[in-house]
């Protein structure tokens, strides 16, 4: 199965892709009331929310990464690590900018 390799690409891919996973849920749980629209006008407005936000967004990689490193698959963790470090500047970026 592909999620059994110990690979630097597949944990960069699982690293970007969980997030927007979890964003996802998020928005179902927290904001499925307003517009997909709305809700980055939301963040866009309100830019002290983006914290908010991207840290259980984060969640599902602080999981995975956890799993590889569990399982001593220490490459594909390494590039979840990468991902979610890429993740969390950008945030900081956005909240800032």
């Amino acid at each position: 199965m592909i999620f059994k390799k110990d690979n630097l690409r597949l944990g960069i891919l699982l690293g970007l892709v969980a997030p927007f996973i979890s964003l996802i849920i998020y928005y179902y749980v927290k904001f499925s009331s307003v517009t997909v629209r709305e809700f980055f006008s939301f963040l866009h407005t309100h830019r002290d929310q983006i914290t908010a936000v991207s840290v259980p967004c984060l969640l599902l990689n602080i999981a995975l990464f956890t799993y590889y490193i569990n399982s001593h698959r220490d490459q594909t963790a390494k590039g979840i690590f990468a991902a979610t470090l890429i993740y969390a500047i950008m945030a900081l970026l956005f909240k800032f900018i």
